[in-house]
């Protein structure tokens, strides 16, 4: 469960390392003024599409990190692990990999791979889990 006080704490720190108000903020991620207000004064929770919308604004900010405060901020991205994510009009189902295929590109030696979780911005999302 996400601690709405702490979450705040976390959305104030990344507005200010920005250098935004909370209103240019909101307008960057395309909500209302008003959202902003509310989550910041612990009067609303924010909801799904509210936190995808400043992940996909601010790539700086990870997932865990802003739910929960693990992971880091700014997250600085790891040359070794970086995804590349194409599109193909034609063919969708050509650029998919095998887990094994993604696997060998992002294990690092001591972790492995639990799952995949890809967000799309009309606010679905794709869970791919290893099968044994």
């Amino acid at each position: 469960m996400i601690n709405n006080e702490e979450f705040t704490k976390r959305l104030q720190k990344v507005i200010d390392f920005y250098g935004e108000s909370a209103s240019s903020f909101a307008e960057k991620i395309s909500v209302q003024r008003s959202s902003i207000s509310h989550i910041l004064s612990g009067r609303n929770k924010p909801s799904l599409d509210f936190v995808l919308k400043v992940l996909s604004s601010f790539p700086e900010v990870e997932l865990y990190w802003l739910m929960n405060g693990k992971g880091k901020f700014p997250a600085l991205p790891n040359q070794n692990q970086k995804l590349k994510v194409s599109e193909e009009k034609n063919s969708p189902t050509s650029n998919l990999k095998s887990t094994s295929q993604i696997s060998s590109t992002l294990i690092s030696e001591d972790k492995t791979i639990e799952r995949i979780v890809i967000f799309y911005k009309d606010g679905t999302f794709k869970n791919f889990e290893e099968s044994y």
